[in-house]
């Protein structure tokens, strides 16, 4: 029986719908007729009971089109048509017909108007046609629809009212759909000078939840464009922000404020700490964990912003929840402790909030970091290495920590990964020590603490990260340290493992440190043991190609290593020299116009030294050698004319 009668209600309602639709292509010519809000109050009833089916019909019935002429700020029924289309737009078949009947014009339109209930049904109607629709994006942006929404969010910014509040939450969700996944439209948003004015929305009405979060959707979608940077740092976000998250209970409510914290605390999308690099101009550059052949770019904006968070309290809020959830075994809290700890990482990213947060030394945000490093959690041990391989960006600091004992918990802590360890802390610990490494002062002292053989037992290690820290922190440790160099550079082992490395043309970063390491070895020890054992490992057409980079500082470093090889055991290398094909290499840098003036001198220094062997000789002789030089005498760098003329009666006088 009660099957039967749901049936007949059925048909009853379906029979209406159709009488609706009918009387509607009817009345709209007349928009004050009796029967119009009749047929619209079925329509609505229809969408409610079955949403999908009823607006099938309504695309099939040709209404749509008729929608457009009654959307008038004039008429009583407008929020009622602007409600049908929020329905129907609910669903994804029916937004592209929307955009198509020319609804988007007068819906736009409305937005101008005064009636509040308009402007909701308005904004519902705009939002879901744009939800995920490239089309109905187009059209309201096409229509100016951004930019009136956008102005009144401004307007009705101060008022707290219940209705004012849902509108405004309508609005804010119109925005989000509007833009979301979609870099130009967001980069509208950031012109139009959206930003202030929800940072504005969410100190003003942070006791209303549903605006509270729709805010919060809205700063994850922007936060990520680095544009946004700016805008942000000129709000109290950051205040707000920990304010907000100070009073959170739930997990998925903590959840939707660290979505927002980590792109305004982040510089590019896995930056997770800053890599010095040593070179000839700059003591310091800035790199990233997991590629490096990128750069970090950081920006102005980007250290206010985490100075603000670190000054509004955050770091205290992160330590709080690390410290509740790090031996918890909940889902969760393990989820929580890892978005907590690697925020607390990318506050460090910025100079003045990491400098706040050291403290000499001595600060207490500092001395918790350390305490992660002997943690049994592997979250905790990676957090604790990253933060110290950014704390670990300036010498004073450098310095610091190794005189207090910090290299002895992250050899430690190597120790602990070495046997099928944890990838990612055995990358974070050898980072944070080819960061320490840099200060003169700190290479012999760490020497002596044995980190060059912590470093060596990843030498078998098969992870590209991982390599490419272990090239990088020997090269730091050997720096200027004879010494080492020279035991480093007799390691068999060692050597063959960089020769192998070197030809890894699937990762660039790992074969570049691998050449820039071997031809540090040579420079810095200047051993002839050293030459020779690279040499027998089948080293010397690694630097010879090195010699032929792109980059001039590796050029120089492999020209250097060669004028030592050279002038130290040249009959020993001599016949690998000739293979690789040396001599036409440097005719060719002493000819190409564009090679810096370093590079011309070296290859000039290092053409001298060849000539002391016969093949080699003869191959010089057999290019026009003494024509290229003779051109240099007249180069305006007065060292490189000076070294061409030397080397230039050299030729003159051995041809």
């Amino acid at each position: 029986m009660k099957t039967l009668i749901f049936s007949l209600f059925h048909i009853n309602q379906a029979d209406n719908l159709s009488d609706a639709l009918k009387k509607l292509k009817i009345t709209a010519t007349d928009s004050t007729a009796d029967s119009l809000e009749g047929c619209l109050d079925c329509l609505l009833q229809a969408l409610a009971q079955n949403n999908i089916e009823t607006s099938e019909k309504i695309q099939k019935s040709g209404i749509l089109q008729v929608f457009a002429s009654l959307l008038t700020p004039q008429s009583s029924s407008t929020a009622k048509v602007a409600n049908i289309i929020a329905e129907v737009a609910k669903n994804e078949f029916m937004r592209n017909p929307c955009v198509d009947a020319g609804l988007i014009p007068p819906l736009v339109q409305l937005l101008n108007c005064k009636d509040q209930e308009v402007l909701l049904q308005t904004g519902r109607a705009l939002g879901n046609i744009c939800y995920d629709s490239h089309e109905g994006r187009s059209a309201v942006d096409h229509a100016g629809g951004a930019q009136i929404v956008v102005d009144q969010l401004r307007s009705l910014c101060s008022k707290t009212d219940p209705a004012s509040e849902k509108l405004l939450t309508v609005f804010c969700g119109m925005l989000v759909n509007y833009s979301n996944e979609n870099d130009t439209l967001q980069s509208q948003l950031i012109n139009m000078g959206v930003i202030p004015t929800l940072v504005k929305l969410l100190g003003i009405h942070c006791q209303n939840a549903a605006l509270t979060e729709m805010c919060l959707v809205a700063f994850g979608n922007l936060a990520e464009l680095e544009s946004s940077k700016e805008q942000f740092a000129y709000t109290n976000i950051a205040e707000e922000l920990v304010k907000l998250f100070k009073k959170q209970i739930e997990h998925d409510k903590k959840e939707m404020i660290f979505e927002v914290l980590a792109p305004l605390a982040e510089n590019v999308v896995g930056c997770h700490f800053y890599e010095r690099i040593w070179g000839s101009k700059s003591r310091m550059d800035r790199g990233t964990c997991l590629q490096p052949q990128l750069k970090c770019t950081g920006s102005r904006e980007n250290d206010v912003i985490k100075l603000q968070l670190v000054e509004a309290g955050l770091v205290e809020c992160l330590l709080e929840i690390v410290q509740k959830t790090v031996d918890s075994d909940k889902e969760d809290d393990i989820a929580e402790l890892k978005t907590a700890s690697d925020l607390m990482v990318l506050l460090l990213l910025g100079d003045e909030s990491m400098q706040k947060l050291f403290e000499g030394g001595k600060g207490s945000v500092f001395q918790r970091v350390l305490s992660w490093i002997p943690s049994n959690n592997h979250q905790l041990q990676l957090a604790g290495a990253l933060a110290i391989a950014n704390f670990a960006r300036n010498d004073g600091n450098c310095i610091h920590m190794v005189d207090n004992g910090i290299v002895q918990k992250l050899m430690d802590l190597l120790d602990r990964h070495v046997e099928d360890g944890n990838v990612t802390v055995q990358h974070a610990a050898l980072s944070a020590l080819r960061n320490l490494a840099i200060p003169v002062v700190n290479k012999a002292k760490m020497l002596s603490a044995g980190v060059a053989e912590a470093v060596l037992k990843f030498l078998r290690s098969e992870m590209p990260p991982v390599q490419f820290k272990l090239l990088g922190t020997l090269r730091m440790l050997i720096d200027a340290q004879a010494d080492a160099a020279e035991q480093l550079g007799k390691n068999v082992k060692l050597v063959e493992r960089l020769v192998e490395w070197c030809e890894a043309k699937d990762h660039a970063g790992v074969m570049g440190e691998s050449n820039r390491l071997l031809s540090a070895l040579i420079r810095h020890s200047k051993s002839k043991d050293v030459i020779r054992t690279i040499v027998q490992s089948g080293g010397i057409k690694h630097l010879v190609t090195m010699a032929t980079s792109e980059h001039v500082i590796m050029q120089n470093e492999a020209l250097v290593a060669l004028a030592l090889i050279a002038a130290l055991e040249l009959v020993t290398a001599e016949k690998d020299i000739e293979n690789a094909q040396l001599v036409q290499i440097l005719h060719r840098l002493l000819s190409d116009e564009r090679s810096a003036p370093e590079i011309k001198y070296n290859s000039m220094v290092l053409i001298c030294a060849l000539m002391g062997s016969e093949p080699l000789h003869k191959e010089v002789q057999s290019l026009s050698f003494l024509e290229v030089v003779s051109k240099l005498r007249s180069h305006e760098n007065k060292t490189v004319a000076q070294q061409a003329s030397l080397t230039e009666q050299r030729l003159a006088v051995e041809s």
